[in-house]
């Protein structure tokens, strides 16, 4: 049984893993941030950038997603 969902858990756990990798390094920057007492844009400015790399796998899995669902 576990060799015919093989491909799914693996794509479930590296979905998880991405995330929990992101969410490690959100905690690290953000204590990294804390202690040099970095202000507000630049928080701003460093936030946004590891959001925008977080929203580029999001849409290279949406856009695999629909690619696998038509065919492609």
């Amino acid at each position: 049984m576990l060799s015919e969902y093989y491909e799914q858990i693996e794509a479930i756990v590296l979905n998880l893993t991405l995330v929990g990798l992101f969410a490690l390094m959100g905690f690290a920057i953000h204590d990294v941030l804390k202690k040099n007492d970095v202000p507000l844009v630049g928080r701003a400015v460093v936030y946004l950038v590891l959001f925008l790399g977080a929203a580029g796998f999001l849409a290279k899995g949406i856009i695999q997603v629909f690619w696998q669902s038509s065919g492609v």
